[in-house]
């Protein structure tokens, strides 16, 4: 099993290109079953999340065809409508072939997904809405058994809680279906409207995304569409955070700052030196980071995948933070770890206290989940000596290679097989 070997007190220089969101091409990818025709992606990150997508979708029949950081998906033979426990297991996102294969087939049966170490996560949000539309399930041998009678219908379905796979699975599902569909209380990510946009090139006609209300009116077919998928907000905030952490002058590029405005106004207020430009956030060095407080919160709120980096920064900011985690119940998981390497971090039920002005002195270690794992990272470059990750398999979930793409920058990072 693979490590990272972080070596501190890095330097860090020049700018970095900011990839594919993760979040964007997986549904993307899983709406191509809606779909008999091509659909052409570009801009997608190497990441193993997705080539447990492309394997899992493989398994139906779509046919790939893969070169850099471009794809073709053909689904013209999707003959199976089972995703095995193997497959699922996994990977979560893998629910979102749900409301694409119920919508198309009018069947599908899939592994339930079960908890991970964030949080249980779970799905009764999905089937409700699908259910709206129609669709009826049953649970058997650990597996959701869906069907529809004759074929989806358009409704209106009003979500209890805000859930950024279940208005994704929904809005797939409604594609299709006979008539009206509106959505209220969806999710606004900017991941929500990548995914709007490129079934509007596929020939949807879908309304709303980016409010609380989505609209979607009911089509026949899709037809073949390009489109390119959005950088990652989420890679582009724990490369900013990295900057100030090392207090260096440093641009993340190819980044839509907009995506990032709850982040970058309380990394501001924190005394962060940044300039934001269309495309681009310069980072250069600061007088003085100074503790805060923040809660994760739906978007546009600040992002609970950006928790356990800014927890890193808090770590050697000025005072005493907090972090109130709203979104999973067990997102502190990093928390001891992250101990293990010098900070002074409290958890009392959802919130986190973080005592700053600490140094960090390298260890051994081990990521608990994707954001828990780069954390590590960012709290290795700043230490002293250097720092072993074990189980470095979460990293590659999320971010593309980091001892080369971040590596390139400056820092030393070795990959340990």
């Amino acid at each position: 099993m693979d490590k990272l070997q972080v070596f501190g007190q890095a330097d860090l220089k020049g700018s970095i290109d900011i990839p594919g969101a993760k979040n964007a091409v997986l549904p993307i990818m899983a709406c191509s079953i809606l779909s008999n025709q091509c659909l052409h992606l570009t801009n997608v990150p190497n990441l193993v999340d997705i080539k447990t997508m492309q394997k899992l979708l493989e398994s139906f029949g779509i046919t790939f065809h893969v070169h850099k950081n471009s794809m073709s998906l053909i689904p013209t033979n999707i003959s199976n409508h089972v995703a095995d426990y193997d497959l699922v297991r996994k990977m979560r996102a893998s629910i979102l072939v749900l409301g694409p294969l119920l919508s198309r087939f009018r069947k599908v049966k899939i592994s339930l997904p079960g908890g991970c170490s964030i949080g249980t996560r779970p799905i009764d949000l999905h089937l409700f809405g699908l259910e709206q539309l129609g669709a009826s399930f049953i649970i058997e041998d650990g597996y959701v058994v869906g069907s529809v009678k004759d074929k989806l219908k358009g409704n209106t379905i009003e979500l209890p809680t805000v859930s950024v796979g279940a208005t994704e699975n929904i809005i797939m599902a409604a594609i299709l279906a006979e008539g009206r569909t509106k959505i209220v209380n969806v999710a606004r990510e900017p991941e929500i409207q990548d995914l709007v946009n490129c079934l509007n090139k596929m020939g949807a006609k879908i309304s709303g995304a980016g409010t609380s209300i989505i609209e979607i009116e009911g089509v026949s077919k899709l037809i073949e569409a390009k489109h390119s998928i959005i950088s990652d907000r989420i890679v582009a905030g724990t490369y900013i955070i990295a900057a100030i952490m090392l207090n260096k002058d440093f641009i993340v590029r190819n980044i839509n700052p907009e995506y990032l405005k709850t982040p970058i106004k309380i990394l501001m207020e924190m005394g962060a030196n940044l300039d934001i430009g269309d495309n681009y956030i310069k980072i250069m060095p600061s007088q003085l980071i100074k503790g805060t407080k923040i809660e994760t919160e739906p978007y546009p709120g600040f992002p609970t995948d950006l928790q356990a980096q800014m927890m890193a920064l808090m770590s050697i900011s000025d005072g005493i933070s907090e972090i109130k985690e709203n979104i999973f119940e067990n997102r502190f998981l990093h928390v001891p770890e992250l101990n293990r390497l010098g900070t002074d971090i409290i958890v009392k039920n959802d919130t986190a206290f973080i005592n700053g002005n600490r140094i960090f002195k390298g260890a051994q270690v081990m990521a608990s989940d994707l954001r828990a794992s780069v954390s590590l990272v960012l709290v290795g470059l700043c230490a002293e000596g250097f720092t072993t990750i074990n189980r470095v398999y979460h990293l590659d979930r999320g971010y593309e290679n980091i001892e080369e793409t971040l590596g390139n920058c400056g820092p030393k990072i070795v990959r340990l097989k």
